[in-house]
Formats: structure tokens, sequence, C-alpha cells
């Protein structure tokens, strides 16, 4: 149960009046407001989708919204990093009935973030689980977690079409997804079983992110396509998505990431705030 008025599934379940009735099957976080859901997704790994959560979220930050990141990569999370957090851990508060509460860790920028490796001893612990229990835990840090008043949460969902996937499509209330990718005829094709997937659930697609899409000349200044002599806009037309902009190989922010100094590098660069301000 939860509000109607705060549910970005608001008059796509069934639901009316001021409380979500009992055809209404979406989760809800316990403790806090959220009034958009947007995941990050794409059905190949490596494409950068960490990468990108992290720069739609400084963005977002940047224009004064109250931002949140949920890494929903269980076995793989790497947001920590990003935000060069990976040397603190949330809070696990005990309550009552065996009940636990998450105090999500805070960036230096004010984005709350919640992730396995803010929860494991160190963030090399390998988690052994099936998928089952995957799930489980990821309901738990979606509903248990502190988020507070949120303008926008993000989830940062791991690659493929499983179990991960559908639970955020189809039990978290979802308001859009964008979708990454990179410009090679193998990975969207890759790409294109789950833009096919959340056509199928009902979910809104916002767009796809061609990232690595090329490296800038360092003595012209002139665009190289590593991969494929294909255009972003021709990758986005055979996703059938709008295309929201293409990101380059950047070793800058490479560095900027192995320093733990990313949400900075990107705060202050223009490309960045040219493509993603102007998504929300």
């Amino acid at each position: 149960m939860g509000s109607c008025d705060t549910c970005p599934s608001k008059g796509t379940c069934g639901s009316s009046g001021s409380e979500c009735n009992s055809t209404c099957s979406k989760t809800f976080p316990r403790y806090g407001k959220i009034k958009n859901i947007i995941g990050v997704i794409s059905g190949k790994g490596g494409v950068g989708k960490s990468t990108v959560t992290g720069i739609m979220a400084t963005t977002l930050a940047k224009k004064g919204y109250k931002v949140g990141v949920l890494d929903a990569d269980i076995t793989g999370p790497s947001m920590p990093r990003f935000f060069g957090i990976n040397d603190k851990r949330a809070m696990i508060i005990p309550l009552e009935n065996e009940m636990v509460r998450f105090d999500p860790v805070e960036t230096n920028n004010g984005i709350k973030v919640i992730s396995m490796n803010l929860l494991t001893a160190v963030e090399d612990q390998p988690v052994i689980w099936r998928g089952p229990v995957i799930t489980g835990v990821l309901n738990q840090m979606f509903v248990e977690t502190n988020w507070g008043e949120l303008d926008y949460l993000l989830i940062d969902m791991p690659p493929g079409t499983g179990d991960i996937a559908l639970t955020v499509m189809q039990e978290f209330p979802v308001s859009e997804v964008i979708v990454v990718s990179t410009p090679q005829d193998m990975v969207s094709m890759i790409v294109k079983k789950l833009v096919i997937m959340a056509e199928k659930i009902g979910i809104k697609i916002k767009g796809v992110v061609e990232n690595m899409a090329y490296i800038n000349c360092p003595d012209c200044d002139k665009k190289i396509r590593v991969f494929s002599k294909k255009s972003s806009e021709e990758h986005a037309e055979y996703l059938g998505l709008p295309l929201i902009g293409e990101l380059p190989i950047n070793t800058d922010l490479t560095e900027a990431l192995e320093n733990g100094k990313a949400e900075e590098y990107v705060k202050d660069n223009d490309l960045y705030s040219l493509i993603f301000e102007a998504l929300y």
C-alpha cells in the first residue's frame, strides 16, 4: 500500500484516490517519498550503465533536485566507486520484530546512495547467492532504505532480462527507463532484447545514451569512431528509440573515477551538462 499521489505509476495500475487500492501490486519504500523512479538499463554488460547513472545523478543534483541512487547490481556493484564513497559504509539500524532500516551514504553533493558494497565489511567481499535471494535483498534495499524526500531515485541495473530486471520493471513504481548502449551491431542486437522486454511489460523508455561513441583527436579535436562506422543516430534508429546523446571515451573521467573524484569532474564538465540537464 502506498500513496497514489506520490506514485510514479499513478493512473496506470487501476488505483484512484489518496491511497492505492488492492489492484496496485507495486512495492513502495517504507521510509520516505519518491516522486520519480528512473531505471538505467542495458541488455549488455560493460557499456557504462553505472557511469551514466552517476552522471545523471550528479547533473540532477547540480540542478537542485534531491537525488538518490539504488545500486541494483547486487553481485557486481560499482556505484560507490563512482562517487568516491567506497571506503564508507551504510548504517544498518535494528528495529522491532527483527526488521532493519538502512541509512544510505551521502555523497559530497548530497546524493543518497545504497549499494551492496556499502553493506558488506569490505568492498571486494563476493556475494555468492542464487537468484531468489538476490531479488529478496534488492527488495529489502529499496523498501527499507531511509530515502527521505526525493525528487529522483535512479536505479543502476545489472545487464540482461533476468530476475533483477523483471523485479524492478514489474514490482517497483518505475516512471521510465533510460537505455545505455555502445555503437556496435552486436551490442545493439543484445540491447534490443531488453528494449523489447520493457515495451512488452509496458515500461516507458525515455531514449538511449550511446556511450563510448568516439574519442576526440588530441591534435585536431576530430571525432574518431572507434567501434563502428555507423553513427549513434543509426544505432538508435535500429533500437527504435530517440537518441538522448552520445558520450566519448574519456580518459580524464576514467582518471577521476580512479581517484574518487568523478562526481566533481562531471559537475564541472559542460559536455555532460549539455546532454543530461535537458532530460528533466
